[in-house]
């Protein structure tokens, strides 16, 4: 997608996805990317949407998308995906619909579903060479129940089940790593704090065939702790200090999109938001920010 496209598809109000995502939270970095992404993707989609945040879109029998929606448990997404695609190739097949009635099926999942309770039957489904894009909104925690930790919950940080001042201590699975051991045909990273970056993967995934990931990090006002209108800028320092790499995965090869150099100190990013202010008081808890920032470092160095 060339930027002068880009820039006068986002000068225009958005023509698939109605409404204004009333009741969603202000602020939301997991509905400003859907948005972004539906209006590459356009209406001839049909969303399966495992339970979660995103799951407040639609209120049966509305939804706000032009295109189709289909609602499923948590752990089953990529299998409602699977007999979505079935059914339409079969009616395709039957020339009961033609071509320009076929929906290209995407799998709408949050971090709790994607690297964890849906995460065999996400495996299965990439293993039969399942023709679907998986969209996965990451906003690190169970954010729909009040922001639990999740497999995707960094290191540190404060949530629900795990308090200040230790936080949570595990690191963050990574989720890119374990699409790309199971040999899909599409991998990416993206944000919508960087928009063009976004929607030229969207529009890289949209074209091809098989399973296909989009891991979309998106920023939580509600559970990050972080005021709706520091949405773009949360979302820019996570990609200037390398906290969020911004790459993609293609035939064997990873290569990263945006590199900034010199990177921001990962601290910037930290201290913006609440569930990591227990690092900086009441006393500055330098072994843990060291810790932190050693390990965005040793990521770099590596050259993933």
């Amino acid at each position: 997608m060339s930027e002068a496209r880009f820039r006068r598809m986002n000068d225009l109000p958005s023509t698939h996805l109605l409404g204004g995502g009333t009741a969603m939270c202000a602020g939301c970095g997991g509905l400003q990317a859907i948005q972004e992404i539906y209006d590459v993707l356009g209406p001839r989609t049909i969303f399966v949407n495992a339970a979660g945040c995103m799951t407040l879109l639609s209120i049966y029998p509305f939804t706000p998308f032009r295109g189709s929606w289909l609602y499923t448990a948590m752990a089953c997404a990529p299998a409602g995906s699977q007999g979505v695609r079935d059914a339409l190739d079969i009616l395709l097949r039957k020339g009961r619909i033609g071509p320009e009635e076929d929906l290209a099926v995407v799998t709408l999942a949050g971090d709790g579903a994607s690297y964890g309770m849906g995460l065999s039957a996400t495996s299965a489904a990439i293993d039969r060479g399942l023709d679907f894009l998986y969209i996965c909104y990451d906003n690190e925690g169970y954010g729909n129940t009040g922001q639990q930790t999740s497999a995707a919950t960094p290191f540190a940080a404060a949530t629900a089940t795990n308090d200040p001042p230790s936080g949570n201590p595990q690191a963050k699975k990574d989720l890119f790593a374990i699409w790309v051991a199971n040999r899909p045909t599409y991998v990416a990273t993206a944000i919508a704090a960087e928009p063009l970056d976004l929607a030229r993967k969207v529009e890289k995934a949209s074209a091809m065939k098989g399973p296909r990931l989009l891991l979309i990090l998106a920023p939580c006002p509600t559970g990050w702790g972080f005021e709706p209108g520091d949405l773009v800028e949360i979302g820019r320092l996570a990609v200037s200090t390398g906290v969020f790499p911004l790459k993609e995965w293609e035939a064997g090869a990873t290569i990263h999109t945006k590199i900034r150099r010199p990177r921001v100190p990962v601290e910037e990013y930290l201290k913006r938001q609440g569930r990591f202010q227990h690092l900086f008081t009441p006393r500055r808890q330098e072994p843990v920010l060291s810790k932190i920032q050693r390990q965005v470092d040793e990521y770099w160095s590596r050259g993933e």
